[in-house]
């Protein structure tokens, strides 16, 4: 494939890469201590679950919580059942960290008790974990992203974790979601290893890569606590939004209809190995309802909740 066909290739899938990866915790204080005290994210909103108002939904992700950055989490109770991760889901919470940076993680992360395993990948120097849910997580070591992560918390700049690095979606059968991706999506296939095929869209790089596996033995994964609930695509603006709404119908996509979700607009569909997929823009940002400086301080509530704030906050479990 020519130069050319690349930049049409482009023009014609506004799909940039990935704007957030949501999954289900147990416990929120837990979570928190996890991803901002361990990981060193930011915690960049602190809002309710759209459809269980006595649920946080956390978003954790760099200083301002630009899309690709973002991991967002549901909560609910031990006692509501423990997910199973296997086909038909996103599986991984793949994290871009600096060239070089590995070993120092390794330390930070055995001092807190955390267990990690070193691996290779593609090339790729890759640090393997679990969060307290069991969640699988990972840290790459990527020396040409350039994109800069939170060094606000503990963790010092040179160690900052940059934003998401690779989708990992396990289906049985990778040949749908590959086509799905490539045809309609604007992803390229760049490399096969195994049953793993990455693919990137754009200018590729980290938080523009996707890692289909295709494993036809792989238990089908049920929805819970300790696994990702759906994965978010991202577009510029509505505009984009609407072309690939229509494309998606148009390729025989149950699309959903537009979602405010206050700081992103979104539509959802299930491609054919099962995986949740939400297309969501990026606009109009964390920063809508809340100063650069202080995000995430601050509960704040869909305007449908906004009468029963003070029943909510008496029903929200404490943070602190």
């Amino acid at each position: 494939m020519n130069q050319t066909t690349l930049t049409q290739n482009r023009t014609h899938h506004p799909v940039a890469g990935i704007h957030h990866i949501t999954a289900v915790a147990s416990h929120p204080r837990r979570n928190i201590a996890f991803y901002t005290g361990a990981l060193g994210l930011r915690l960049v909103k602190k809002t309710v679950n759209f459809d269980d108002p006595s649920a946080y939904h956390l978003y954790y992700g760099d200083e301002s919580g630009a899309p690709g950055s973002i991991v967002t989490f549901f909560y609910w109770p031990d006692y509501a059942g423990k997910g199973r991760i296997g086909s038909g889901q996103t599986t991984v919470l793949s994290f871009s960290a600096p060239a070089g940076s590995l070993d120092a993680w390794a330390l930070r992360l055995s001092a807190k008790g955390i267990t990690t395993q070193r691996i290779q990948r593609f090339g790729e120097d890759v640090l393997s974990l679990v969060d307290p849910d069991g969640i699988p997580v990972e840290l790459v070591a990527v020396p040409t992203d350039e994109r800069r992560g939170w060094s606000g918390a503990e963790v010092p700049a040179d160690m900052a974790l940059r934003g998401l690095h690779t989708a990992v979606l396990v289906v049985r059968d990778g040949k749908p979601t590959e086509t799905l991706l490539t045809r309609d999506m604007g992803y390229r296939v760049v490399r096969k290893e195994g049953n793993r095929t990455r693919l990137e869209a754009g200018p590729g790089g980290s938080g523009r890569l996707a890692d289909v596996i295709s494993d036809p033995s792989a238990p089908q994964g049920t929805g819970g606590v300790g696994t990702i609930h759906h994965i978010a695509w991202r577009v510029g603006d509505d505009d984009e939004q609407q072309t690939m709404q229509a494309r998606l119908t148009a390729a025989g996509f149950q699309v959903s209809s537009v979602r405010d979700r206050q700081y992103f607009r979104s539509i959802y569909y299930r491609e054919r190995g099962g995986i949740l997929f939400e297309i969501a823009t990026d606009t109009p940002g964390f920063a809508v309802d809340e100063d650069p400086s202080t995000l995430g301080q601050a509960l704040k509530l869909p305007p449908q909740f906004e009468s029963a704030r003070a029943e909510i906050e008496r029903a929200l479990p404490a943070l602190a």
